[in-house]
């Protein structure tokens, strides 16, 4: 069996008789329903980091879930723990996971969207997610000086 896909008018051609024996997705809309499954899990997961606020005039205290970024190293552990690795799909291992190159990219794309849009928003550390996603400003700052030392007569002698 055949998948022909095209990029602009170049066409794609998967042959999934020459896939690897021991693939754990056997096509992309596999790999995409275990990512939905992720970022269900990314919101139960939320539930375990609790911030604590005290609001109100007599300071009750109410308990916010926080919002739990998606991460590669997420989706790889959660992936690994429930299917097996997953990292020969976005590297494309021997050439071997061509036929999931396009959802390996949305995949990432999303996770990029989900940190800088929650960076920006506050709810994650801009810092941090500007450097995880190579945003940070590139500024160098060059310092030139030197020691300028005038000649004084010896005044050993006196």
């Amino acid at each position: 069996m055949c998948l022909c896909v095209f990029s602009g008018s170049t066409p794609l051609i998967f042959n999934y008789n020459n896939m690897h024996p021991t693939r754990i997705f056997k096509t992309p809309s596999e790999l995409e329903t275990v990512w939905n499954e992720f970022k269900e899990n990314a919101k139960e997961q939320a539930k375990e980091w609790i911030e604590v606020r005290y609001v109100g005039k007599d300071g009750d205290e109410k308990n916010i879930p926080k919002k739990i970024p998606y991460t590669m190293e997420g989706f790889k552990r959660f992936c690994h723990l429930e299917y097996g690795c997953v990292e020969q799909y976005f590297t494309n291992q021997d050439n071997l996971y061509a036929d999931f190159i396009g959802i390996c990219s949305r995949i990432k794309s999303e996770i990029r969207e989900n940190q800088i849009i929650g960076g920006m928003l506050g709810f994650f550390n801009p810092s941090i997610t500007q450097r995880l996603n190579s945003l940070v400003d590139k500024n160098q700052t060059e310092l030139k000086g030197g020691l300028n030392i005038p000649k004084l007569p010896d005044i050993g002698n006196r």
